[in-house]
């Protein structure tokens, strides 16, 4: 089959859907376009761009991001079978409409809700199939369930354990969470890395490390192998089940979540998972005791990222 993945793919997630198509056989374009920048010609379109999404809700960057992805798909010039357009939000929904003169079928996928994306309701019905990682998103707009998936990860045995709880994450509104949860582990003198990406570098919190470069996804899968349980604070308004999820399941390390929701998944263990309250936060420090439950191999081979694709784009 000829597929084309549009994604925005800052953190890397996305090209393992595009080497697990390879493997398959298929013939697959990848388009990134977070790849593709955009700069204000003047400080009058930056104001411009901001009466645009107040009055209209259209944004200069999106139209930008939208003209560049349809370039590279006439640049192809095959129709394909499939495109996937992952976080097609980020996209102009005029742009998106005309995905479908290069394909026979037009599929999105979206791990955010739209409580915290609500620009996702207007490009839901610019594709053919909608899949989203939201419980709720899919029962109220239609959509199909689907989780984020397990990629290859190798475990590292032989290394040794040098932090006891490890996270990366973007600087938002789930800062202040870090920020207290950094304080009780030092108070309880757990060892720990935890790492916030800002790119304006304003490093106001002496016990986080801050950065404003991208760590590549190999970089993270080193941290995370070399931690002893893994710490993944969810947004606001969001059940959907992030990354770290599944990469503590593919690592088989313990996961510490403020995601009441992962209680009602197959996977879910009391022994391997710790759910907190944000409010009232508790890390008792029995739960680095007990050793990693291992899941039956059954579970986890419905989240693998092969039969995520096979279950999207409907290859078997």
């Amino acid at each position: 089959m000829k597929i084309t993945i549009i994604s925005f793919d800052n953190w890397g997630f996305n090209s393992h859907i595009v080497t697990a198509l390879k493997k398959e056989g298929h013939c697959v374009y990848h388009i990134n376009f977070n790849a593709f920048t955009y700069k204000y010609k003047t400080i009058l379109y930056r104001y411009y761009n901001f009466f645009l999404k107040t009055i209209f809700k259209k944004n200069l960057k999106n139209i930008h991001y939208g003209k560049k992805i349809l370039e590279k798909l006439r640049e192809n010039n095959e129709i394909q079978d499939v495109i996937l357009t992952v976080k097609g939000d980020f996209i102009d929904p005029k742009n998106i409409l005309e995905f479908k003169k290069y394909t026979k079928k037009s599929i999105a996928y979206f791990n955010d809700s739209i409580y915290r994306c609500p620009k996702i309701k207007s490009v839901i019905p610019c594709f053919d199939e909608v899949y989203s990682f939201e419980k709720q998103d899919c029962k109220k707009y239609n959509l199909k369930f689907i989780t984020n998936w397990i990629y290859p990860s190798e475990i590292n045995s032989k290394q040794k354990t040098q932090y006891q709880i490890f996270n990366i994450s973007s600087k938002d509104r789930r800062s202040p969470i870090i920020s207290k949860i950094t304080s009780i582990l030092k108070e309880k003198k757990i060892n720990y890395k935890i790492i916030v990406f800002d790119k304006g570098k304003k490093n106001n919190d002496p016990n986080i490390e801050y950065t404003s470069e991208q760590i590549p996804l190999t970089e993270v899968n080193e941290y995370m192998n070399n931690s002893q349980v893994l710490l993944d604070i969810n947004r606001k308004g969001q059940k959907g089940l992030t990354f770290r999820v599944f990469e503590s399941l593919s690592l088989e390390k313990k996961l510490i979540t403020t995601n009441n929701d992962i209680k009602n998944y197959d996977f879910y263990n009391p022994n391997n998972i710790l759910i907190i309250n944000e409010k009232n936060i508790t890390i008792p420090l029995d739960f680095f005791k007990n050793e990693y439950v291992k899941i039956p191999q059954a579970i986890l081979k419905k989240y693998l990222v092969e039969n995520w694709i096979n279950h999207v784009l409907k290859l078997k």
